[in-house]
């Protein structure tokens, strides 16, 4: 039996979110001193400020989905599933779409900018997890269990690809492979499904020049280090400097005009540059413990029969988990480069609200099910 309340896990996220704060901070507040051209005013620090106060509506939305029971997510996870295949059909009409860097992933909503990605993400698991509470018989049992939620999410897909979007793409295929995996889906049916979302998402990634220039650029970063290898070799630069200790923080160089979104994407680096090899290990040690955690936490409630609960929780642990591994395997060339974020860790505004709102999903979970096993 679990205890009422997981300090533990809170201890991890909340030190996740300093953390992600101190390197967000370390790693703009050079351009904001030096490049008030770029990033505003020499005294205003813009994108330290929007961090912070995402940070603090993050927190916000964290409160108030603790307070939800998880049985409201259950009645509404098939509206769950609509409301993910409106907004990435939003996303994609001109004038309300906004594009940016070439992908039109954004909407403006007054002063606020959403991306349709990362609401897509947790809605899908909602939908995935309420699937599978009423149907987990029949994911063990037939092919069409799991072929409904695989058409369903493929079609939010194929949404995705016309922003496009590869890598969330990625991320929610094997988020739901795996909750299928968890529910007991057999092994012949996971595989066969399995290989031909590998193949078809094989094919995705080499039929378009840029993704196939990446996945090139990626296999050998030096031979095009000025072109579309610069951002890996400039990532793998900054693991260099850094060594065993790092340089100190604040110290980094490479987040000085030489490694682009050095405060997002590679965030990662930028730590390894300043708190060296052994910083760069206890982050990936706090965020496998925390994901660790959240999956410890998914298994109690399934053994308290809490099937919904169970799975959004599993998903969500999963979710983090994904991101996070392709977010350091980008990082250090193990990966072809993709646009995600390190959770709780890289600036972000929309992807750090709703990782925070999901831990608060997380812990209602914990709570409610510990209630059930005391219960009982």
């Amino acid at each position: 039996m679990t205890e009422r309340f997981d300090y533990f896990l809170l201890m991890l996220w909340v030190m996740a979110l300093l953390l992600g704060l101190v390197m967000v901070t370390s790693a703009v507040l050079p351009h904001s001193e030096s490049a008030s051209t770029l990033f505003g005013s020499a005294t205003s620090y813009p994108k330290i400020y929007k961090h912070t106060v995402y940070l603090m509506l993050g927190v916000l939305a964290f409160l108030v989905a603790l307070g939800v029971p998880i049985r409201t997510w259950m009645f509404f996870h098939k509206a769950a599933l609509l409301l993910a295949l409106v907004i990435c059909v939003l996303v994609l009409i001109p004038g309300l779409g906004q594009v940016i860097n070439g992908s039109r992933r954004w909407i403006g909503v007054g002063p606020i900018t959403l991306q349709a990605a990362e609401l897509t993400k947790f809605l899908a698991i909602v939908y995935l997890a309420g699937y599978i509470a009423r149907s987990r018989e029949h994911i063990k049992t037939e092919l069409l269990g799991i072929l409904r939620p695989v058409a369903i999410i493929g079609v939010v897909c194929v949404l995705l690809l016309f922003e496009p979007d590869f890598g969330t793409v990625v991320v929610l295929s094997l988020v739901t492979g795996g909750l299928l995996f968890l529910a007991g889906a057999r092994l012949r049916y996971f595989l066969l499904l399995g290989g031909g979302a590998t193949l078809a998402l094989a094919f995705i990634a080499v039929v378009q020049p840029y993704r196939l220039e990446r996945l090139t650029s990626f296999l050998d970063p030096w031979s095009v280090k000025n072109d579309s290898g610069y951002q890996l070799a400039q990532s793998l630069i900054a693991f260099g400097r850094g060594d065993v200790f790092g340089l100190g923080l604040g110290e980094g160089v490479q987040k000085l005009f030489y490694l682009p979104y050095a405060y997002n994407d590679f965030i990662f680096a930028v730590i390894s540059e300043e708190l060296g090899m052994i910083g760069g290990i206890a982050v990936l040690l706090l965020l496998t413990l925390l994901v660790l955690r959240i999956m410890r936490i998914a298994r109690h409630a399934k053994d308290s029969q809490q099937i919904f609960a169970a799975f959004l929780a599993y998903g969500i642990g999963i979710l983090i988990g994904v991101q996070a591994f392709v977010n350091i395997g980008v990082s250090i060339g193990m990966l072809p480069t993709k646009g995600l974020t390190l959770p709780f860790i890289s600036f972000g505004g929309n992807s750090l609200l709703m990782s925070c709102l999901m831990m608060g999903i997380v812990f209602r979970v914990q709570i409610e099910s510990s209630k059930e096993v005391r219960v009982g």
